[in-house]
Parts: structure tokens; sequence; C-alpha cells
């Protein structure tokens, strides 16, 4: 019997998410064109890569579309409201980064595009921790209150963090399942101590690398292959990079105490209480309950 009741709370909970998911996701009809047309765009490409039998491929276009309901799903969970500018961008960033980047081998076409998405993604991740401390500033229950020095500081910091995390994932996912998340760079000089000729501590330098045989093979690259190093700090240099330019924007954002158009597009509030749809949900659930 108590397992039966505990079923059924599971289920009505589970029932009111998917309505107030509803209800967010069409909050806005400005991100929910977007996101029913990218919706579309992903189904349309998992159809096409199950036809031509490249399974992963599916399953990335399955991991896109659960990806692409993060964004409402935030908003309901943690009661914030995402302005519709930064609620694209974040939708666009998924579709960019999993179906043109990995299964339309953007990332081999386009030299740029990595950098690009992890610049992008700098510049998000940054707007989203300068918002956490916003908030929290903006909380009377809470005494906390940073400068808009700090404020940046923190923005910065958060948004690395990310990009360490994330660097931390693509080492993983190369190692454990044998991928090649971080990328090769071919580079025509190399710098090592292991072949100084004396076994000290000096850089034995090889310049002007032109061809490198690997177990008697030519892999015809025309250089020294750097295995994932380059990339991953280029990574995390661009997502430096991108996190620095929110932050600046952010700080003088709160110097004008909130008078900046362009940061305002892209920093989360605080929910108002007649936009709280699981709230809402619940109670007219509860409401029918007590009719019947």
């Amino acid at each position: 019997m108590e397992n039966r009741r505990r079923r059924n709370a599971l289920s009505r909970k589970l029932k009111n998410m998917g309505k107030a998911l509803k209800m967010e996701l069409r909050e806005h009809k400005s991100s929910f064109l977007v996101y029913v047309t990218l919706r579309l765009a992903v189904v349309a490409v998992a159809v096409l890569q199950f036809w031509n039998g490249n399974y992963e491929n599916v399953f990335l276009c399955i991991l896109s579309l659960m990806l692409l309901v993060i964004p409402s799903a935030m908003q309901l969970t943690f009661q914030v409201e995402l302005p519709p500018a930064l609620e694209i961008f974040i939708l666009l960033f998924i579709f960019a980064a999993e179906i043109l980047g990995e299964i339309g081998e953007f990332y081999l076409r386009f030299p740029f595009w990595d950098a690009a998405l992890h610049t992008v993604n700098g510049f998000l991740c940054a707007a989203i921790g300068f918002s956490l401390v916003t908030l929290l500033n903006n909380n009377q229950k809470i005494v906390f209150n940073l400068s808009p020095v700090f404020m940046a500081i923190v923005a910065v910091s958060f948004s690395m963090t990310i990009g360490v995390i994330w660097e931390f994932f693509e080492f993983g996912m190369d190692q454990i399942f044998g991928l090649d998340m971080q990328k090769d760079t071919v580079v025509p000089v190399i710098r090592t101590v292991l072949l100084d000729p004396e076994g000290r501590n000096v850089p034995y330098v090889i310049d002007s690398i032109t061809r490198v045989e690997v177990n008697g093979r030519d892999l015809g690259l025309g250089g020294y292959l750097d295995i994932g190093l380059i990339d991953t700090m280029q990574d995390l240099l661009v997502t430096f990079a991108g996190s620095l330019v929110f932050s600046v924007l952010g700080f003088f954002y709160v110097k004008s105490r909130g008078k900046g158009a362009l940061v305002s597009r892209f920093v989360p509030r605080r929910k108002d209480r007649d936009r709280e749809f699981l709230r809402i949900v619940e109670e007219e659930e509860r409401k029918n309950e007590q009719s019947e």
C-alpha cells in the first residue's frame, strides 16, 4: 500500500512537471519559435542519420532534444526568468555544438568553429555566474553583498570552472571511450627535456619538422602531432576571453544600477509569483481535489 501511494505521488509530480514545462516553453513566443524550429531540424537529422545507419549520430540527436529542454527546465526548477535573448542563445549554442559541430562536422570543416563556440560558452557561463550573485545580492533572506568588481571576478571564476570541467569531460571521454574530443594539432617544432643527451632539465629543440613516422608509417601531416594539449589551452583561453568580455560589461551594468540594455538581456532574474508555473499547476490540482 505504501509503495503504491509513493508511485501515485511520483506519477502526479511528474504529470505536474510536464504541464508546467509546457507552460514554461510557451511563455516567450520568440524563444518558443526557435525551440520548435530547432527541434524539428534535429528530428529531421535524426531520421536521416537512422536511414543512413549512423546510429551514434541518432543518439546525439536524442541527446540534443533533451538538452534543448534545459533552459525551460532551469527556469521551472530554480524559479528564475531567463530573458528571451539568453534562452535563444543557449538553444542555438546547443544546436551549433551537437548537430552542426559533431554531426555536420563543422569542427573539421571550419577551424574557427570550436574556438567560436568556446568563446560564446565563456560569455554565457559568465552571465549565469553573474546572475547567481545578483540573485543572492537581491535576496533579503541572505546577508550577501558583493561590490561590482567582485561580482565580475565571480562571473569569470564561474565561467572558467565550467570550462575546466568540460575539458575534464573531454579528456575522460577520450581516455575511457577512445574518442577524439580533444582535437590534435600539427606543429613544426617540439621542445622536450626527455631528449636532452645529458638527461638534464634542459629543453631539447627539434624544429622545421615536415615528416613524422610512427611504426614505420609516414603520418603525412607535414609536422609533429600534438595530442590535445594545444586544443585544450586554446579552448580555455577563448573561454576566458568570452567570460572577461561579459564581466567587464557586467561591471558597468552594476555601476550604472542596471541601466545596461545589452547585459540586461542576458541576466536572469527571479520569477514573478504569477509566472511560477509549477506552483500554479499544483495549486490547481489541489483545488480540483478539494472540489471533488
